[in-house]
């Protein structure tokens, strides 16, 4: 009977830790979901009831005509193509370097590979504002300002990237880089076919990260671009906050274009969240 008692009560405290986690859980993801949630109503409500205090949780009529107003007053259309187009660019570009330098910081010996490894981790300390004016100079010396091109290559290297695949590259067994040297396999192919396979999921993350921070820029790109053609959603959204000295009176039309504009980064994490998540636990050896 004592063994049966002991028993009930350790699952009935089973039982109230975990409800109090998944009361906590529920109540840290509602406050981080809380932004996005009030932007989405936001979009649909008046001017009046955006600010009404106290505020109103849901608009008396929504006002789905906000949407269609944003795109008629700005092409959002042009600045969503733009930072997704430049942002998948950037991803292809980044994970090529990334993964390249990875390679040689794991499985290939030459002198000075330490230092020149710390060097390039160095780097990351840097403050980016500190890097904008030499990169300036060097995108207005090539002829790139305002352009596709400018704002891709000079987002070709990421930093955190190499190091992720690095560390992912190091969880592989050497064994098997070396059992796929004797069978005469390349660099080329052992990168490609055995390492990329291997820490799919660390490339998933990286991809997914590198997407969310070149869609989301600001301060770089305005820097470089100026023409309208080329701005991202980013400079388009502020650029439509500060029209004709508006300064936020259109903020239904605000939140509705915004709420479009982060549609592309909810949709891409849907699709990635499996191998975001898996990526966590990634020793980069299947098994």
């Amino acid at each position: 009977m004592s063994d049966i008692t002991i028993i009930n009560n350790s699952k009935k405290k089973i039982t109230i830790n975990n409800i109090i986690r998944y009361v906590l859980l529920s109540i840290f993801s509602f406050i981080i979901a809380f932004p996005f949630i009030w932007l989405l109503v936001s979009s649909i409500k008046t001017k009046d009831e955006i600010w009404s205090f106290p505020p109103t949780l849901w608009p008396k009529i929504p006002q789905w005509g906000n949407f269609a107003e944003a795109f008629k007053a700005a092409p959002f259309g042009l600045y969503i193509f733009n930072s997704a187009f430049t942002a998948f660019a950037i991803v292809i570009v980044q994970i090529v370097t990334s993964a390249t330098m990875a390679y040689a910081f794991t499985q290939l010996n030459f002198r000075g590979k330490k230092i020149l490894f710390s060097i390039v981790m160095a780097t990351y300390m840097l403050p980016a504002a500190a890097t904008y004016v030499p990169s300036y100079i060097l995108i207005a010396k090539m002829n790139m300002l305002d352009s596709y091109r400018g704002i891709i290559i000079s987002n070709m290297v990421n930093v955190f990237g190499i190091f992720l695949l690095r560390q992912a590259f190091l969880q592989v067994r050497k064994e098997i880089v070396e059992a796929a040297m004797i069978d005469g396999a390349g660099h080329l192919r052992i990168l490609t076919r055995i390492l990329t396979p291997m820490c799919k999921s660390s490339f998933v993350t990286l991809g997914l990260l590198s997407f969310i921070s070149n869609y989301n820029n600001y301060m770089w790109p305005s820097l470089i671009v100026k023409n309208p053609k080329y701005y991202l959603i980013t400079i388009g959204l502020r650029q439509f906050f500060i029209q004709d000295g508006a300064y936020g009176i259109k903020w239904p039309q605000v939140m509705a274009a915004s709420s479009i504009a982060v549609i592309p980064l909810m949709l891409l994490f849907f699709i990635t969240q499996k191998w975001f998540m898996n990526s966590i636990g990634d020793t980069g050896v299947k098994g």
